[in-house]
């Protein structure tokens, strides 16, 4: 079993900006690309960015520019540094990673960029 736990959530003003982690444990072994998912009231899920094993990162146009996704290999852990933050990045955040053939999420956690 592979368990992500995410941290980092909350409230934030327009223009402000949020810190999420994810950290992978269990059966990790053969971990591959991370990323951060959100999903927004009635909207699907949507990819923001991901990152390999090896640091290539992909983002959505939506957050080019203002988010910024790490990971620390040693730490299994996936990192997403949210800059400029806009009333439309508001949503349930989802960390997601590839494990061997399988995909994993977490429970999610929620943004809300709100004055």
């Amino acid at each position: 079993q592979v368990q992500l736990a995410e941290s980092g959530g909350g409230l934030v003003q327009p223009g402000g900006s949020l810190r999420l982690s994810c950290a992978a444990s269990g059966s990790i072994f053969g971990i591959g690309a991370m990323g951060w998912y959100r999903q927004a009231p009635e909207k699907q899920r949507e990819l923001v960015a991901t990152i390999t094993s090896g640091g290539t990162t992909n983002y959505a146009d939506s957050v080019k520019g203002r988010f910024t996704i790490s990971r620390d290999n040693a730490k299994n852990t996936v990192y997403l540094q949210m800059n400029s933050l806009k009333p439309e990045d508001t949503a349930v955040y989802y960390c997601h990673a590839n494990v061997r053939i399988w995909p994993y999420w977490g429970q999610g956690t929620q943004v809300t960029v709100s004055s």
